[in-house]
């Protein structure tokens, strides 16, 4: 009999209950492909669309089921076997990254193409290693234009990305004003956000003026959004509603120019490239890593909701 693993399996789209533990075959790497054993997933809001298959972009390659029944992209664990062609890789080696396209992560095997992973550092476990590749590569891209004096707000700040993005942009010299629920407040604090605002409390839009916004959850109208900026800043979006983001591409855009700011969506550029400066930074402790709670396999569905409640601070991790 072919081997078999313990997989996290869904095969509609709809709440963490649409999950279930199966028994699958463990599958093959093809050409160019690794096969891992996972020992850690991290959880990322782009598991949470896939899983309720919303926004609308969360459908893209299967509209009315998944096209991806196993989901779990950020990885970390052993080299178990190689397809052909692979060069990069031996088994036995210790890799982690985001298999995004793959997924694939929330189970005991997961085939990953060789492109998408790295070495992962001695110095760090499989649980902190799997908490960077995804919202590392968001983090430090969407913060890349901090600089000393800048004044940087990052919305949604509390959760994964965030919990990076925050001391990067302090590590850059920016004055950091963070927004999330009132029970993450305290947490930015620990993270070193100079401010933190309670967004049901208070309309950051109206707090103040912005050199840079990192917006991973943007939601609110553009002209919103640019009433924040300072003159010459720059709101750059991750996450958020498919009419919010079409609005900032189109009308924001040119409302932006018009004014001289710049307004748009971030499009985030992956692999190792993306994420091992940050995990070297992670290594040397300059930046923490902040993992809120791990789950095990079969508790993928709790996780899953934790993460898409908004009640993580910071980052959550699934151990097969």
């Amino acid at each position: 009999m072919a081997p078999t693993m313990r997989a996290v399996v869904y095969d509609r789209y709809g709440r963490p209950d649409v999950l279930r533990l199966d028994d699958l075959p463990v599958p093959a790497p093809g050409p160019g492909e690794v096969l891992v054993e996972v020992a850690a997933t991290s959880l990322n809001l782009s598991d949470w669309e896939a899983l309720t298959g919303s926004p609308a972009y969360a459908r893209f390659g299967g509209l009315r089921r998944p096209r991806r029944h196993v989901l779990g992209s950020d990885i970390a664990g052993v080299v178990h076997a190689l397809g052909a062609g692979v060069t990069r890789f031996a088994p036995g080696d210790e890799v982690y990254g985001d298999n995004l396209q793959h997924k694939g992560g929330f189970a005991q095997f997961a085939i990953a193409p060789e492109s998408v992973l790295a070495i992962k550092p001695p110095e760090l476990s499989f649980a902190q290693a799997s908490t960077i590749p995804q919202a590392g590569a968001i983090a430090l891209q969407g913060t890349a234009r901090a600089e000393p004096g800048a004044r940087v707000l990052i919305n949604g700040a509390g959760g994964g990305s965030g919990s990076f993005a925050i001391p990067v942009a302090k590590a850059a010299g920016a004055h950091v004003t963070a927004v999330d629920n009132a029970g993450k407040l305290e947490f930015m604090r620990t993270l070193g956000a100079d401010a933190v605002i309670d967004y049901r409390a208070e309309d950051f839009t109206r707090a103040g003026h912005y050199d840079l916004i990192l917006d991973l959850v943007a939601h609110r109208s553009v002209f919103a959004y640019r009433r924040a900026l300072a003159p010459g800043g720059r709101y750059l979006a991750v996450g958020g509603n498919v009419r919010t983001l079409l609005r900032l591409l189109t009308v924001g855009a040119l409302a932006a120019r018009l004014t001289g700011r710049h307004m748009g969506v971030l499009a985030v550029q992956q692999g190792p490239s993306a994420f091992e400066p940050l995990a070297a930074r992670c290594v040397t402790g300059e930046i923490g890593i902040r993992i809120d709670r791990s789950f095990a396999l079969g508790e993928t569905a709790a996780a899953l909701a934790y993460v898409g409640a908004g009640r993580a601070l910071g980052k959550v991790v699934v151990e097969p």
